[in-house]
């Protein structure tokens, strides 16, 4: 079968190579673009990270593929009903990044919390003031977890490490968690109206598409604190700058935004077709965001550690081999099929 890795690194180029003495393989560097994908029209499967959108003008140019290895548990960056439509296969990695993505939720909960940017940006200047830096504990304040799923509840075991309170919602509670891990399940809003630190760990889906807008910044506490390590799209990026710039919210730390590609990469809006006013308005969103002093905006790297990117390229291997032996695994469940 002929394979290209898309976005490989180096150190993940060696470690792909295991597929090479059985399947014909290609490590780019590069993300998958359409001019990209013209270059490899006869590949049957193909490995791309999240940076790579696969839409129809990309797989289009891919006649032959039957297999998108996505090294990622999130897949809202492929095409499914074009996939769907052409019997092209997604198989994910549902189960690299509980540890790694909950404990960077709680590095931005403590950056956040504690003014830490602020602090080591002023201190590296020769500023040893303390004015305005003023924090809050963890301890004792109620932590609100929308998806509990393994990275919330990893974010949950965590949080009562911290001495924190915990409620959580999620569409499928899981009682049995809640009385291991000692937490309660309420309703949506009332999580919201709860949590001194709102954090989120649930996927991008159509139900999940600006869940967090300006009605549940209404319901949220005053001075609260929002956490997204999640999806970007599932906060309104111009219904969070109304938060923050109105006083509602004490910061945020954000993992993700909106139209990522966008934001890394300005110059792609000139390159395609004319932008939505919505998408525009959450790139002009975004960049307000960026300004706030008590927003911290990492990019995209919660999943980035040592160990979690290890056992992505393993998963990811073991995907393409099985698909290849004709025991397919990890499979997303595609409408129709």
């Amino acid at each position: 079968m002929k394979v290209v890795i898309f976005e490989a690194e180096e150190w993940e180029a060696e470690a792909c190579r295991a597929l090479s003495g059985a399947h014909e393989l290609t490590c780019v560097n590069a993300r998958l673009t359409p001019k990209e994908a013209a270059l490899h029209r006869d590949a049957e499967a193909i490995s791309t990270f999240v940076n790579s959108r696969l839409g129809a003008d990309v797989l289009t140019e891919m006649p032959k593929l039957k297999l998108i290895a996505t090294r990622s548990t999130g897949y809202d960056h492929i095409d499914l009903s074009w996939c769907a439509a052409h019997d092209i296969a997604i198989a994910n990695v549902p189960d690299y990044g509980d540890v790694t993505v909950a404990e960077h939720s709680f590095a931005l909960m403590l950056a956040a919390a504690r003014h830490l940017v602020d602090a080591v940006e002023r201190t590296r200047r020769g500023n040893f003031a303390q004015e305005d830096l003023r924090g809050i504990e963890l301890r004792g304040k109620t932590l609100g977890v929308i998806g509990t799923g393994r990275i919330g509840r990893r974010a949950i075991e965590i949080a009562r490490g911290f001495g924190m309170k915990v409620v959580a919602f999620d569409v499928m509670p899981d009682e049995r968690a809640a009385t291991d891990l000692g937490f309660r399940y309420l309703s949506f809003s009332d999580v919201l109206a709860a949590a001194d630190i709102l954090t989120l760990h649930l996927p991008a889906t159509a139900e999940t598409e600006d869940l967090i807008s300006d009605a549940q910044f209404e319901q949220m506490k005053p001075g609260a604190l929002l956490i997204n390590t999640a999806r970007g799209n599932i906060v309104s990026v111009p219904a969070l700058v109304r938060a923050l710039a109105g006083g509602k919210l004490r910061a945020a730390g954000l993992d993700v935004l909106p139209n990522e590609p966008l934001v890394r990469e300005e110059a792609e809006v000139f390159r395609g077709p004319p932008l939505e006013k919505e998408n525009l308005e959450a790139l002009v969103a975004n960049h307000v965001l960026l300004r706030f002093p008590n927003v911290i905006v990492t990019p995209h790297v919660a999943y980035n550690t040592h160990e979690a990117v290890a056992r992505i390229v393993k998963t990811t291997i073991a995907n393409i081999e099985a698909f290849a032996a004709g025991a397919p695994q990890n499979l997303v469940k595609l409408q129709g099929s």
